[in-house]
């Protein structure tokens, strides 16, 4: 489904204050309804190349996937299984692709990238991640975060021995448990979420999370809300501002209006049933 008109889509990413390059990648599409972010780790550059990997491929794979769907073939009652199916594939095959790179390259041996991705498709959006990028939700004056990070910080304040607070200040901040093209497979969390027009989803690498305070970010997205790019912005400065020690990359969208699917074959067979 063409959701043009339908989503507004903001991205930026800065190489922030302290590293020579940018290890992030991102990528919004409009038409397709799909927002994709990747923040490389590994040896010199080697992150960069895990990263750009990542999106190019999820996005060519998926964009392929969606366009080979005829009107109807992705039903109400049954689509968000088969593009659940979809996107799992792209993932698998963007893993694959890095890993792959990182066995024949000596340079890009123990490379990887976290990633969030995530599809708008019939009044909802399908979210999945990997390692500790996250994907927040600002409806109304709640903000929402949707991933957990795969994370040793996140294991610990899940077992009780730190605070989140605690967390902020730790030496561990950066050690994920989970990384795309680390492994010859990789497991994806996913998600499904109803959508609201007028919802602000942001979707950043730790390069924002860890420098600004969920609260800031909260009063950010709700002073600038009517203008998107501005939002975007004012985030990235902020991470600036207080030191930017890593690469800042930021994707924001917000549905305009409802976007349904189109009733597909088998649902008009259901109903001719009945």
């Amino acid at each position: 489904m063409d959701l043009t008109g339908n989503l507004e889509i903001v991205r930026l990413t800065d190489v922030g204050q302290v590293r020579d390059h940018n290890e992030d990648a991102v990528a919004g599409d409009v038409e397709s309804g799909l927002l994709v972010l990747a923040d490389g780790m590994g040896g010199y550059k080697a992150g960069e190349v895990a990263s750009e990997i990542a999106v190019l491929s999820i996005v060519a794979e998926l964009k392929e996937s969606l366009a080979g769907c005829q009107p109807g073939c992705i039903d109400v009652a049954s689509g968000m299984q088969m593009e659940s199916h979809l996107l799992r594939d792209a993932v698998a095959k963007a893993n694959a692709d890095i890993y792959h790179v990182s066995m024949i390259q000596p340079q890009c041996e123990g490379m990887g990238t976290t990633l969030v991705v995530a599809l708008f498709t019939n009044n909802r959006v399908l979210v999945g991640h990997v390692g500790d990028s996250r994907m927040y939700r600002l409806r109304d004056d709640t903000f929402s975060q949707l991933t957990e990070d795969h994370s040793l910080l996140q294991e610990q304040i899940n077992f009780g021995l730190i605070t989140p607070e605690e967390a902020r200040f730790s030496e561990n901040r950066n050690l994920v448990t989970r990384a795309l093209g680390v492994d010859p497979e990789v497991e994806l969390e996913l998600h499904e979420y109803a959508v609201q027009p007028g919802d602000i989803y942001l979707i950043c690498s730790d390069g924002l999370s860890e420098m600004v305070e969920d609260k800031d970010i909260h009063l950010t997205l709700s002073a600038l809300n009517a203008n998107l790019e501005l939002a975007a912005q004012q985030l990235v400065r902020m991470a600036n501002d207080h030191g930017g020690n890593d690469n800042i990359s930021v994707i924001l969208a917000r549905p305009v209006r409802p976007y349904p699917a189109a009733r597909g074959l088998r649902h008009r067979i259901v109903n001719w049933l009945k």
